[in-house]
């Protein structure tokens, strides 16, 4: 059993003598020897993936503080440097996670959204502002995901009535999951394919990056068509129910390939970092490589753009329709913007950009509200809101904990028809939407509601149960 590992294995195996050694045999006391030992040289390894861990989280921060080098703030500091909306609603180890991005030097200010979770360096919903320098993973793997909404001038009666022709449309104008592509012969057409792109050559394969133009992805991406009301009058559009389409995606695999090349580079020129802060390299903006980085992320940023806009066109013609309101957004991204007086890199990574009077789009589940927004620019969450409900379980625990016959019900009592999705994606997995947009009511104010009537994402590509 666990208990009977000796503090002469742990040195023997790379552990240094020490409170730390005390921690560990504690969290091994009971657990199976091989599988306490397993952990034990993994966390010793990469504190970073424990750090939320049930038993092994607390050892893992002991790890990183031990080995914190001397220009990283302390943790106490690193806490005062940022604020916490939906606090309740957020674990211990998302707020730890939050602290370590605001130790590093450029850091100056950052927050915590409502709809937070962990991920890798900056945690989903995670706002952190930097002194000339850029992140690649607080602007994370999927660069540009965004929002689009657009309006049409339908009756929300509509949606029953041409159901047949608006799911030939969507599976028509996108592909979703990991593969998906339009292949030579049926690719999409977008001016952003004319741009230069030079800024990526040699990190991704062009012919990919015209495969993937106008499609969707996996995860939580998705095409919907719903109803939004508007209580009032809203850009010449009068106040009424209106068909709306609402898209989630974002730079595919133009977006991977970018933010890992650069991380690696990142972190080649911090060696000094301590595992779990690797993740949090950053690169001077003053530096070719940061510079570099900055070009091929705002290109990922027109790209991620031009897929909402080549499906929202497709959807448009093949209806016969002209839009009466259509609003975009990133939530991850990095931009340039003046905060207490000084230009800082404002990292949004699972965050909507909300300066006073901005427009954006914070979306619920497959099967609860959308809202777009008005930012009310608040200094103290760096003009940021929400992106989305935030997860509350991971996709694993996700599939395990729901079953389709229960889904279903769900669905149908929300009035959703499921086109395609996975359990992984249910609103089961998800916060209460209307608790995410009740904890930040000083951040945004409500334009209008969106809800989804016809849903469509990825298949689940992971294990599944029988229903």
């Amino acid at each position: 059993m666990g208990d009977d590992i000796r503090a002469g294995e742990l040195l023997a195996m790379g552990w240094e003598q020490g409170p730390c050694i005390g921690e560990a045999l504690r969290c091994a006391a009971g657990m199976p020897r091989a599988e306490a030992l397993r952990h034990l040289e993994a966390v010793l390894k990469d504190h970073e993936p424990y750090l939320g861990h049930e038993r092994f989280g607390g050892l893992a921060h002991m790890l990183a503080e031990s080995e914190s080098p001397d220009e990283l703030a302390s943790l106490d500091e690193a806490l005062g440097r940022f604020g916490v909306w939906g606090r309740d609603g957020i674990d211990r180890a998302t707020v730890e996670q939050m602290a370590a991005a605001a130790r590093i030097p450029p850091a100056i200010q950052g927050a915590l959204m409502p709809d937070a979770h962990l991920g890798y360096g900056l945690p989903i919903g995670g706002v952190l502002a930097l002194d000339n320098a850029v992140m690649p993973y607080g602007v994370g793997v999927d660069i540009a995901c965004r929002m689009m909404l657009t309006v049409l001038p339908l009756p929300p009666s509509d949606i029953d009535v041409r159901e047949d022709a608006l799911r030939a449309a969507i599976e028509k104008h996108t592909r979703f999951g990991l593969a998906a592509a339009f292949r030579r012969g049926e690719r999409r057409r977008h001016a952003v394919m004319d741009r230069d792109w030079s800024a990526v050559d040699g990190i991704v394969d062009m012919d990919t990056v015209w495969d993937q133009l106008g499609s969707s992805g996996g995860g939580n991406h998705f095409v919907d068509i719903g109803a939004i009301e508007f209580a009032k009058p809203f850009g010449g559009t009068p106040a009424g129910r209106y068909v709306a389409i609402l898209t989630h995606s974002g730079s595919r695999g133009l977006g991977s390939k970018v933010a890992n090349h650069f991380t690696r580079i990142a972190q080649a020129r911090h060696p000094s970092l301590p595992a779990a802060f690797r993740r949090l390299a950053w690169l001077s903006l003053d530096d070719g490589d940061g510079q570099a980085y900055w070009a091929a992320m705002e290109l990922a940023g027109e790209y991620a753009s031009a897929n909402h806009h080549c499906i929202h066109a497709g959807l448009m013609q093949e209806l016969g329709l002209e839009p009466l309101v259509q609003v975009e957004n990133h939530h991850n991204f990095a931009w340039r913007e003046a905060h207490g007086g000084r230009e800082v890199i404002v990292h949004r990574k699972g965050a909507t950009p909300a300066g006073k009077g901005a427009l954006g789009v914070i979306p619920g589940s497959m099967a609860t509200p959308g809202y777009l927004v008005r930012g009310k620019g608040n200094p103290a969450s760096l003009d940021s809101a929400a992106h989305g409900a935030g997860r509350t379980m991971s996709r694993t625990a996700a599939r395990e904990a729901h079953d389709w016959p229960s889904v279903k019900e769900q669905l149908r009592a929300g009035k959703v028809k499921l086109i395609s999705g996975g359990l992984d994606e249910v609103p089961g997995a998800y916060k209460p939407i209307g608790e995410v947009m009740s904890a930040q009511d000083d951040l945004v104010e409500v334009v209008a509601r969106f809800d989804p009537r016809l849903v469509k994402m990825a298949e689940d590509s992971g294990p599944r149960r029988r229903e």
